[in-house]
């Protein structure tokens, strides 16, 4: 319709045909704010949300078989669903000055900062005044941040790869039968969760569209419902240890065969639980879209609650057991983890999570973020879950009280 209007217009004056051809260059070359997709944020929202529920679930487990089946459902795709989006808005990294620059000060700068405030937090909290600050041995959720500096830097290689995704499902099964990695900036999550991240780095536009239609939504429904039953008969048994991908299958007390199993079939099963979650966030614009460009800030923040909680002893009181009790404790993290998304915390705490630092930065590496198109690229950033939350999880996605 736009260029049927010069055609027009050429017909009835050639004077106004030349304006146009003078014109039209700079019309071409005008830039076009990118809108942000209301349904990668409305499922960033959803999923920072069910990582918060997954924190306020995990004291209430062995008591609950119930909260225990939801905990390890939830677990099975809510930090897969982080990273799986993680990859997918991380396909444009090329390694270029702009990039590297985002990258410090959106996900390297963030990991410094909350790994030394949690620190100083469980110092206080936990009165333990002896816990280190290690920047190598991230504590509580700031590993995802490491994890995803990581994967974003090896983005080019994945790129040019010729099979991706069983590649990197072969590091993850190394990884666990590998006791001997070590702790060093949480390395069992980097190995074990990569192949999330290099699958969403393999996805299209088009894969997203076909898991949202009618077809899969109805099929998702009992998928979901089995995957619940699944969950409620497993809970008893159990390790949820497994989920965390933190440890390898010996450093879990199991034979190192079972780690090459556990980490194909827990794969399959997220990626599954992954689809079918997608499959039903809705794609237009809800009451809680904004907040999808804050998951950052709730799943980094609600952390000091969330571990607060178990430091001051909340769930020692009896009624918190109770069904009644798990019912708040759900709609308390919920409320919680909604109000740390909102746009005044974001500017409250900008300075930390998004810093500008252009005074670190030599000018022809910060020159083209401003000859960029600005709005267009503020909008794309602000959809990378390394901006906008992850963990995450996440995000993003994010563990227990152990990660």
């Amino acid at each position: 319709m736009s260029e049927s209007v010069p055609g027009t217009a050429a017909a009835s004056s050639p004077g106004s045909s030349s304006r146009a051809r003078a014109n039209a260059p700079a019309a071409a070359s005008a830039p076009r704010p990118a809108q942000r997709d209301a349904f990668f944020d409305n499922a960033k929202y959803l999923a920072i949300v069910l990582v918060a529920m997954g924190h306020a679930w995990e004291p209430l487990r062995g008591e609950s078989r119930a909260a225990a089946a939801l905990y390890i459902a939830v677990y099975t795709f809510h930090m897969p669903a982080f990273i799986v989006i993680s990859g997918y808005f991380s396909r444009s990294f090329d390694g270029s000055p702009k990039r590297i620059r985002r990258l410090v000060t959106g996900v390297a700068v963030p990991y410094v900062v909350f790994e030394v405030a949690y620190s100083l937090f469980k110092r206080w909290a936990d009165d333990d005044p002896a816990h280190p600050i290690s920047l190598l041995d991230p504590w509580y959720l700031t590993w995802f941040l490491g994890a995803l500096f990581i994967w974003r830097l090896t983005t080019p290689l994945w790129r040019i790869v010729r099979w991706p995704l069983p590649i990197a499902l072969a590091i993850a099964v190394l990884a666990s039968v590998s006791p001997d990695i070590g702790d060093d900036l949480d390395l069992q999550r980097v190995l074990q969760f990569l192949p999330f991240f290099v699958l969403g780095l393999c996805l299209g536009p088009e894969h997203f569209r076909r898991v949202r239609r009618r077809s899969a939504r109805l099929l998702a429904l009992p998928v979901l419902a089995g995957a619940l039953a699944v969950a409620y008969w497993a809970a008893p048994q159990m390790n949820a240890a497994w989920f965390y991908r933190r440890d390898s299958a010996q450093e879990l007390a199991a034979p190192g065969w079972t780690g090459a199993v556990m980490t194909l079939a827990l794969f399959g099963c997220s990626v599954v639980l992954v689809a079918c979650f997608l499959a039903w966030v809705p794609g237009r614009t809800m009451w809680f879209t904004a907040l999808g460009a804050g998951t950052l800030y709730g799943y980094l923040l609600h952390g000091f609650l969330a571990k607060g909680s178990r430091f001051w002893h909340w769930y020692d009181h009896g009624w918190v057991h109770g069904p009644a009790g798990e019912i708040a404790v759900t709609v308390f993290a919920a409320a919680v983890i909604t109000l740390l998304c909102t746009p005044p915390v974001q500017r409250v705490f900008r300075f930390a999570m998004e810093p500008r630092m252009e005074w670190a930065f030599k000018r022809d590496a910060a020159e083209p973020d401003r000859r960029a198109d600005t709005a267009g690229r503020r909008a794309r950033e602000a959809q990378d879950p390394a901006a906008a939350g992850t963990p995450s999880g996440a995000a993003g996605g994010a563990g227990t009280a152990k990660g």
